[in-house]
């Protein structure tokens, strides 16, 4: 696999300006708690006189989750010139800025039995960084925990190279390392003449192969099934070259996709005013995935107020500390803080209700009570109820402020968890251009409860678009002799347009998960491209006859 670029539309940008010995700067990154740790270190100032600002990020994606050169550059010129400097790179700058995802070679032995069943999988992986600064984005990690084998070697080495260091780009590691076992399933199933869903079922994995843990939740047996019954896999021909359309060649291909469910330390603050509004805080960042919504929505929820009585802010360090965005963690940390400081709201009004001795809650525990559309009520019990805003005015409160500290529970240390995914593609390759479209992805994901279905169907189609990418266009090339990048601009490096694009049904099989996080949600954002390039090497395979082990799929590697 070759490097890969991150190529936001929004280019790596900032401004910085001092009053005194007080920095402020606006930076485009993951996380303004690391900016500011990197710049009070490199700039001998106090940590406490450095706010960093990153209300928006237009796109990063693992581009902006280590400081980068140009914060600490832009704050160096301001405080020199004395005046406000912007710095922004070039499109060619944002090929040697911020890292990329690592050259990576990978090789893959399976044993298995005539039944199918895996009696050993052996996946050596190699990748680069630079001669300075060690990076690993754990190619072999999630592969540990894919299948039920009970021999499994898979070591992964590091070599230093002149290059700059690289850094993390969706789905780091786990979409690298299942393009290589995946691509390797597929193989094997045709050596057994086996389907490769039949494959894939034969060696579920029921508890982590790794640590024997059950899982918090699986439903990838469902993934598999509802995927399999929405794309027609019944139909499918078992023989390459078997299927048509016209003179174009049809292949299907199939994968697996697997993520970790993270949660991280998080903290945030809610502000519940008297007059029905509260304002939500937290220090994390918005990439993309609808931050802003998502605990828009979370803080209404258990604060029982319309979506326009909640004002969120993030991205600042004056807010609660929170993790980067990165991972796919964010929702369950951040969210989990956001839920905290709701419900410590409402115990503080059940409080503030029950210094009332006439109050119909009394004797009532916090969890026994809900906030809902101005009153506070006992949960499934609406003829008793106080109105919020008298309690508050009898009680003189004008605004009730809560700071919630969430912490991945010790429960969570007997499962393993993961979010999973199926997907099931569909290419039509021409036989004298070689050229490959695919023409229909069906992708279905298990990861927890979905709390914005709108945002996360965008989420997934987003991951399938970078797949595809990733599959079939996207390389950096590289002059080895000086370590010169040779593609970069956006005319060489080639990333997917709309006309690539076709039809992407994405469906999700919901969880019910209390142990992962209280919210029940996993990591979706780099789940739904894991599996993506390999199912589309196994449908160019399926197509044409021929195993493509080299990304990208071109048409001179077809012809």
């Amino acid at each position: 696999m070759p490097i890969h670029h991150h190529n936001p539309i929004e280019p790596h940008a900032a401004i910085a300006f001092w009053q005194g010995d007080q920095l402020t700067i606006f930076d485009k990154t993951q996380e303004v708690f690391g900016v500011q740790k990197h710049l009070a270190a490199g700039l001998g100032v106090p940590a406490e006189n450095i706010r960093v600002v990153s209300p928006f990020v237009g796109g990063a994606f693992g581009a902006s989750l280590k400081p980068n050169y140009y914060p600490s550059l832009t704050a160096m010129a301001a405080r020199e010139l004395k005046r406000p400097v912007k710095v922004v790179y070039t499109r060619a700058q944002m090929f040697t800025g911020h890292g990329y995802r690592p050259h990576t070679i990978q090789k893959v032995a399976l044993g298995a039995g005539r039944d199918g069943k895996l009696s050993a999988i052996i996946h050596e992986a190699f990748h680069n960084t630079s001669s300075f600064e060690p990076f690993s984005d754990a190619t072999t990690s999630f592969l540990k925990q894919v299948y039920a084998c009970p021999n499994l070697h898979a070591p992964l080495k590091v070599a230093a190279t002149d290059l700059a260091t690289p850094t993390w780009m969706r789905a780091p590691g786990a979409v690298s390392g299942m393009f290589a076992l995946e691509s390797a399933m597929d193989e094997l199933s045709y050596a057994l003449k086996m389907d490769p869903l039949a494959l894939r079922l034969a060696n579920y994995a029921e508890v982590d192969p790794e640590s024997g843990k059950p899982f918090s939740s699986k439903a990838l047996r469902e993934c598999y099934r509802l995927g399999a019954e929405k794309f027609g896999w019944a139909n499918r021909k078992a023989e390459p070259r078997s299927m048509r359309d016209g003179r174009l060649l049809v292949g299907w291909g199939m994968a697996s996709s697997v993520w970790g469910a993270f949660q991280q330390p998080a903290s945030a603050r809610i502000v519940f005013r008297a007059d029905g509004t509260a304002s939500v805080t937290s220090a994390t960042s918005d990439i993309g995935p609808g931050t802003y919504t998502v605990m828009t929505m979370i803080a209404a929820e258990f604060l029982g107020l319309r979506l326009d009585q909640v004002h969120f802010e993030l991205g600042d360090t004056r807010q609660p500390r929170a993790p980067a965005q990165g991972g796919s963690w964010t929702t369950s940390s951040v969210g989990s803080a956001v839920r905290g400081a709701a419900l410590a709201i409402t115990a503080k009004l059940l409080e503030l209700a029950n210094r009332d001795a006439t109050s119909p809650l009394r004797g009532k525990a916090p969890d026994e009570v809900e906030m809902f559309d101005g009153v506070l009520r006992p949960k499934g019990d609406v003829s008793r109820s106080v109105a919020i805003a008298d309690v508050m005015r009898r009680t003189g409160t004008h605004a009730i402020a809560e700071t919630y500290d969430s912490t991945p529970s010790p429960e969570r240390a007997k499962y393993a968890s993961l979010a999973h995914g199926a997907q099931f593609v569909e290419v039509k390759v021409d036989p004298d251009l070689g050229t490959v479209k695919v023409t229909r992805v069906i992708e279905v994901t298990a990861c927890g409860k979905i709390l914005n279905p709108l945002a996360s169907h965008s989420q997934e189609i987003g991951g399938v678009v970078w797949g595809i990418g990733m599959a079939l266009e996207e390389a950096t090339e590289i002059d080895h002799r000086y370590g010169r990048i040779m593609t970069a601009s956006l005319q060489h490096y080639h990333v997917p347009v709309n006309a690539d694009i076709h039809a992407i049904e994405t469906i999700f099989v919901e969880e019910e998960d209390t142990i992962v996080n209280p919210l029940g949600v996993k990591g979706m954002g780099e789940l739904g491209m894991v599996g993506i390039p390999a199912a589309i090497a196994n449908a160019v395979y399926h197509a044409t006859g021929k195993r493509i082990r080299d990304l990208p799929i071109t048409p001179d590697k077809l012809l």
